[in-house]
């Protein structure tokens, strides 16, 4: 046969693809740890939206793309009166979720947020609850979108297990994509074949680059762009559901694949893997092991690497404060991938460049006591000069033990360890944080600070009537999963 011609027999879907779209269509959630901890994490994935709009930076990125488009039966915008259609509802409420760095995280091999995917999710939740309404039909209930929520958050976290995205310089929001366009092909009611259609699209769109998110380029743009991975995907499974055909082999094609074209570099990109290391690798099925062990932000808006090493600080506080001129210097502990992402020197130029540093977020609480999204805002940061003092005298040193524990599946630690050093030759002592309170092992204290966290949210934008009514649904299990999805969006509407 001539080698000057491609062989056109059009392969069956990349088993990644069918996986996805199998897992979706068939696995029953039964799992009453992975529902409950669902519904602690809409709550709390809400109210960091609800807290993102008092930032103008954050609010004025809002609304229909045409000024005044009236939209019959629109999705809704928690804590605003905006009634838009789902693609651009996704990217609000993806924006308002994603824009304090203070929802849900997710790390392995590659890093992640999975509550970004409620975006689409509740967008494609209350606008098909408005059409079944006009029709006389009955509206989605919220257990639907719990169990499409711990279905997102698995398929993204199950493919971040052992695959790095990072590595080869691409964002995580591509998880996010992907996820959130197979959970809401299905909500639409798609078959296989259009659900693996639109899976397939959301992985020939490629991914972002990560160039946002790392000095000396971290912008706001990584507080939007999962508002934009699920804006894309509520758009793909919409072209799928009226019959837009998908790209059965996007993994795998040679030379014009995913795993090609995008994830064929090495560590330090010095030559290609071998094919079958190029693809991705999996260790287990889908079912709700994400869920179950996510990552809550409790105690602080900040990168998650960054959590235990800001609670090391408010620890320290007490010691340190009354001597911030006498300090030396100030060795931290702490695990590769905090050294990779957010470890940085030299000026930082907004708040998106300061909550994605691990030197700030630990100088802020070691001088105030406390870390807060304002301490990021530039009014604060310009008041005070002492944050960039201490920021110049922290050490960042690996412990190889941190870094190991960090990906052991019976572990995975977050750790940071802080020492502070006078100049006078004493020094406190040595606080080491293994895991965050937002973590699996810490969830018996963790769940009531996510609650209060949760009102203090609800408290920004509702009075205290609303607020009341809201909290204690939310904290009915059975009364929230009945509940209809449009009631529930209800609730969060400002007239």
């Amino acid at each position: 046969m001539s080698n000057n011609v491609d062989i056109n027999n059009r392969p069956d879907y990349d088993h990644v693809i069918q996986d996805i779209a199998d897992y979706v269509l068939n696995y029953k959630v039964s799992s009453k740890e992975a529902l409950n901890t669902a519904r602690n994490c809409l709550i709390d994935t809400l109210g960091c939206g609800l807290l993102a709009l008092r930032f103008p930076e954050c609010s004025k990125l809002l609304g229909p793309i045409v000024a005044g488009t009236i939209v019959p039966n629109g999705a809704r915008v928690p804590g605003t009166s905006l009634v838009l259609d789902p693609v651009k509802a996704a990217w609000d409420i993806g924006c308002i979720i994603r824009w304090l760095d203070y929802n849900d995280t997710w790390l392995a091999a590659e890093w992640g947020h999975p509550s970004d995917n409620l975006g689409a999710i509740l967008a494609v939740a209350d606008h098909l609850s408005q059409v079944r309404l006009s029709k006389g039909e009955q509206p989605l209930k919220m257990r639907e979108v719990l169990e499409a929520m711990i279905m997102a958050h698995e398929i993204q976290g199950v493919i971040a297990l052992k695959n790095s995205f990072n590595r080869v310089g691409l964002c995580h929001v591509l998880l996010v994509r992907v996820a959130s366009t197979a959970v809401a092909t299905k909500m639409m009611g798609g078959n296989k074949q259009q659900i693996m259609a639109a899976i397939s699209q959301a992985w020939v769109d490629g991914s972002a680059l990560r160039t946002y998110r790392h000095a000396p380029n971290a912008g706001s743009r990584k507080s939007w762009a999962a508002g934009d991975a699920t804006s894309r995907a509520v758009h793909l499974a919409d072209i799928s559901m009226r019959g837009e055909m998908g790209i059965p082999s996007v993994l795998t094609a040679p030379q014009w694949g995913f795993y090609d074209v995008s994830f064929s570099k090495t560590n330090k990109d010095q030559a290609l893997k071998p094919e079958a290391e190029r693809q991705f690798l999996f260790t287990q099925g889908y079912g709700s092991y994400v869920m179950e062990n996510i990552l809550f932000k409790i105690s602080f808006p900040a990168e998650f690497h960054a959590q235990t090493a800001a609670e090391a600080s408010v620890i320290l506080h007490p010691q340190v404060k009354d001597r911030l001129a006498d300090i030396d210097k100030i060795v931290v502990r702490t695990h590769e991938s905090a050294i990779r992402i957010i470890s940085k020197t030299g000026s930082l130029d907004n708040a998106a460049d300061r909550d994605h540093c691990l030197q700030y977020m630990i100088a802020v609480p070691l001088i105030f006591g406390n870390l807060t999204a304002d301490h990021y805002e530039d009014e604060f940061h310009n008041a005070h000069p002492i944050i960039d003092e201490l920021r110049n005298k922290i050490h960042i040193v690996e412990d190889a033990r941190f870094t190991k524990e960090y990906l052991e599946d019976d572990k995975r630690s977050i750790a940071n360890a802080i020492q502070v050093f006078f100049k006078d030759g004493s020094s406190t002592e040595d606080i080491v944080i293994e895991y965050p309170v937002g973590h699996r092992r810490r969830r018996e204290e963790g769940i009531p600070l996510l609650e209060q966290k949760f009102k203090a949210n609800l408290a920004s934008r509702f009075e205290n009537k609303q607020c009341h009514t809201i909290f204690t649904l939310c904290k009915n299990q059975t009364a929230l999963e009945a509940m209809p999805v449009n009631s529930f969006m209800d609730l969060f509407v400002i007239e």
